[in-house]
Order: structure tokens, then C-alpha cells, then sequence
């Protein structure tokens, strides 16, 4: 089915705040986006073993990209625009139930469980997770338009597995930090962020505001669709 003919068929009203979606209007209005973006990388984090927290996150239950329409044709120049350079993109999460925003919140409360803070929050003590803005009981990703994603030379250099203790390393272009590292040097304009890292956040940032993404200054990796179609629904259906 071509793109076009597809957002028509899919393409609904807002949804009403607080509205509890039915099986019947989530499928309308979300997509597997590696089925419309041709040759996206999808590494959803938080599904696998390397993540924030450690453990199996409630509402993940397939490692799948899913966004709403409009955001997938608003990523899909983004992503030729990549492969006509050398590149492509790659996801780390897209849509994100409100049931694992919840999950991070009552791991963010449990000051006990330490065991990843030396990968992703080193410099910060978890008590002041929440007070930071590192963890907040609601997340755009709810909405569905929303993704955290990376750039990826081609052809896409291979990437080894994670296993704690063992050094890891992504398979993307060096942005300076990892993904969900909670430190100002993760500020998408850190000044202290050499030349080449920072060339390389502005290529992501430059063509995904081009197309309509608005980024996250506090993560260089973080880009909402400025025009999203439910600015106020906080889904919670789960990823499968």
C-alpha cells in the first residue's frame, strides 16, 4: 500500500484527555515506523538487557517502533535525507505506555536499587532524579509522537551484545554520550561537547526540526513532532 493511500486510510480525529483508547482506535492510529521508513535501525532499549533500570519495564512487550502517522511521514524525509549522506537512523524508543512511565517512577522512588547508576547516572544521586527532571510522571512518548533516536553509518557496523561488567559500545555515530545518560553533557548545546560530537548532534537536530521535530534541549537524542496529533492523550496500551 503507498505511504500516501495509507496516512488517508489511517488518519482520525483527536483523541479526547484522558481518554482510554479501544483495540480498535490504537490500531488506527499507530504504525510499526520500520515498515514506512525504509532501512531504520530499531534497537528499543528497553526491551534489551542495556536500560536505565536494569529489568524487564512494564507495557514492552515486543521490540517494536510505533508512532502515530503523522509523526512516521514527518521522520520519513529525515531518513532519506540520512541514506543520500551515507547514514541511517536508529530508534532507541518511540512510543512508551503510560504503565512503564509508571514503572520509572516507582523505580526512581526505591533509592536502594543503585545497580546501573555507574552507566547512566554517575555524576547524579537518585534522590534527585525527580527534582532534576531526569524522571517525570508523565513523558511525551505517551503521546505517540515521540522518538529517541541516533544516527548509524552504513553499512551498519555490528553491535555486540550487553552484559553487565563488560564495556559496551553503540554502533552509532559518537554523540558524546550514551542514551538516557543523565548529565549536562547529554544537553543537546553542551558547550563542553568536542567539535566532532557536536557536528554530529547538529546533523540529527538540523534535519529533524527541518521536518517538523522539535528537540528536547536536555537530550540531544529526545524529538517531539511539533504539530502532534494528541497533545493531550497519555496512551497506555502496551508495545507489541
Amino acid at each position: 500500500m503507498e505511504f500516501a493511500l495509507l496516512f488517508s486510510f489511517l488518519a482520525v480525529g483527536p483523541a479526547n484527555s484522558g481518554e482510554v483508547p479501544t483495540d480498535v482506535s490504537i490500531k488506527t492510529r499507530f504504525v510499526d515506523v520500520a515498515k514506512f521508513v525504509p532501512g531504520l535501525q530499531v534497537d528499543l532499549r528497553y526491551t534489551g538487557a542495556y536500560k536505565l533500570i536494569g529489568e524487564p519495564i512494564d507495557g514492552y512487550r515486543s521490540p517494536r517502533c510505533l508512532l502515530t502517522i503523522e509523526a512516521v511521514e514527518a521522520l520519513r524525509p529525515v531518513q532519506l535525507a540520512l541514506l543520500d549522506r551515507g547514514y541511517t537512523l536508529k530508534v532507541y524508543d518511540c512510543y512508551r505506555p503510560q504503565s512503564a512511565v509508571d514503572h520509572f517512577v516507582r523505580w526512581a522512588k526505591d533509592l536502594r536499587d543503585t545497580r546501573m547508576k555507574h552507566i547512566f547516572y554517575p555524576h547524579v544521586a537518585k534522590r534527585d532524579l525527580f527534582h532534576k527532571g531526569y524522571i517525570a510522571r508523565k513523558s511525551s512518548h505517551s503521546r505517540g509522537s515521540t522518538a529517541d533516536l541516533t544516527i548509524v553509518p552504513l553499512p551498519v557496523p555490528d553491535q555486540k551484545p550487553f552484559t553487565l561488567g563488560k564495556p559496551f559500545r553503540d554502533n552509532s555515530i559518537d554523540m558524546g554520550t550514551p542514551f538516557d545518560y543523565f548529565d549536562p553533557l547529554s544537553h543537546t548545546e553542551n558547550p563542553h561537547v568536542t567539535p566532532s560530537r557536536r557536528t554530529n548532534r547538529m546533523l540529527l537536530k538540523q534535519l529533524m526540526e527541518k521536518a517538523g521535530f522539535v528537540n528536547l534541549e536536555q537530550e540531544w537524542w529526545h524529538y517531539t513532532l511539533r504539530d502532534e496529533p494528541y497533545p493531550d492523550t497519555y496512551f497506555d496500551f502496551p508495545v507489541e
